[in-house]
């Protein structure tokens, strides 16, 4: 009997222990660390196929939200704890898609996150000239700022920048909006950032007779409350980002992606260890 109640307390104390370490784990999910597994080439020869990535959510702050709710697709509400710095020009970034249902609003899936690099932050002018970044009027030679020029063939593919006559090697210039940031309201500036007022404020806007219309009314200035930023893969010859489908609001970004922690070749299943703790830079 006693032989009984020894071990009893003894899987009583495991299962406790056990416990204690998956609500840690858990907490540290949501507010700390996360690991995302990386499918396409689209960030080569940052990122490759296989690479699984360990995402920083301290440095920005990591996200509340209703997750059940989220998970239904509705809309929640997004609160950020304090970070410990801001986004940075070049970062490498997780992030919701913002445009899983339709390519005319935006919205988030919780099951969908694309990993790209920061180009523009809020506040840039981003402009593409001959298949070259130019940020806030200056070349960007680094290797997310040249493409293919011979590369035109997404060009049907081209959700947002169509109506501006836009293109993946002349974009723009596009100035980035930042929070706080009033723009005065035309049809140019309507057709740049008609879909981020609308998720802003869940109203239609569209143009009547010259004029820009939100909801039943008629508004010549905005004033943006979040955050947007412009995203590029490094393989830019392969990558679907805010060139084709516009730009990311703040609270769809998880986190910084800091290192592979894991890869493991799709093609044979064999683990690179060149690759391991490798720096994201």
């Amino acid at each position: 009997m006693k032989n009984w109640k020894k071990w009893l307390d003894r899987l009583l104390t495991l299962a406790f222990g056990i416990s204690v370490l998956a609500v840690v784990w858990v907490l540290l999910q949501v507010t700390s660390f996360t690991s995302f597994r990386v499918p396409s080439p689209s960030m080569y020869p940052t990122l490759i196929p296989g690479d699984y990535i360990l995402v920083n959510k301290w440095l920005m702050g990591a996200r509340i939200f209703d997750i059940w709710e989220a998970v239904e697709n509705k809309e929640v509400p997004i609160h950020r704890l304090p970070g410990l710095r801001k986004v940075k020009r070049n970062d490498v970034l997780v992030f919701h898609y913002p445009y899983p249902m339709r390519e005319d609003s935006i919205s988030m899936d919780i099951l969908l996150y694309y990993v790209k690099r920061c180009v523009g932050l809020p506040g840039d002018t981003v402009e593409i000239r001959k298949g070259c970044y130019w940020i806030n009027g200056t070349r960007k030679d680094k290797r997310w700022a040249r493409m293919d020029t011979r590369q035109e063939s997404w060009q049907d593919d081209r959700q947002w920048n169509v109506a501006l006559g836009w293109t993946v090697q002349q974009l723009g210039p596009l100035p980035v909006p930042a929070r706080g940031q009033e723009v005065v309201m035309d049809t140019l500036t309507a057709k740049m950032y008609g879909r981020l007022i609308e998720w802003e404020q869940k109203k239609p806007l569209v143009i009547r007779d010259g004029h820009v219309c939100l909801g039943d009314s008629l508004i010549r200035s905005y004033r943006f409350c979040e955050n947007y930023y412009f995203m590029g893969g490094d393989n830019l010859d392969n990558s679907k980002d805010s060139r084709y489908w516009g730009l990311v609001p703040e609270p769809y970004i998880v986190g910084v992606a800091t290192r592979v922690w894991k890869s493991v070749s799709p093609q044979d299943g064999e683990v690179r260890w060149n690759r391991i703790m490798k720096k994201i830079e």
